[in-house]
């Protein structure tokens, strides 16, 4: 990866639905060039996908969480493909002292969000975890 493809990367950031031309504008190259790079990046595994971010306030009426799990022994693996397997999982990192893992969870009620706690607890492997709503941005 060179200064163009960081440069590229970084516009995406900015804006991922940028047509080739803008890119290609933004970076002072060609489109095909622009097309070439993305392609390269794409299939490298280099650029994974491509999302949509949205303003905070335009998921107020989910309900998001953040789940501290502690994982028994040596089924880190195993219980991260498990809590895969759940879409109400936004992201999962694996993390330093007393947790093993961190969820980050929305759902769009209660009742959906207790039957996804009820859901990580019938995973083998989690010996505990411990949930917090996210209630307001500070």
């Amino acid at each position: 990866m060179d200064d163009l493809d960081a440069r590229l990367i970084a516009a995406l950031r900015q804006d991922g639905r940028a047509p080739l031309s803008k890119l290609a504008d933004i970076l002072s190259v060609s489109r095909g060039t622009v097309q070439n790079r993305l392609d390269r990046l794409v299939a490298n595994g280099v650029i994974l996908g491509f999302t949509v971010r949205v303003k905070d306030m335009a998921g107020a009426e989910r309900i998001r969480a953040i789940m501290m799990i502690e994982v028994v022994g040596r089924n880190t693996h195993q219980v991260v493909q498990s809590l895969r397997k759940l879409p109400e999982i936004l992201s999962l990192h694996s993390t330093n002292g007393a947790w093993d893992l961190v969820a980050e969870i929305e759902v769009a009620s209660l009742i959906d969000f207790d039957r996804v706690l009820n859901s990580v607890r019938l995973i083998d492997g989690i010996a505990r975890s411990e949930t917090s709503l996210l209630l307001a941005p500070a």
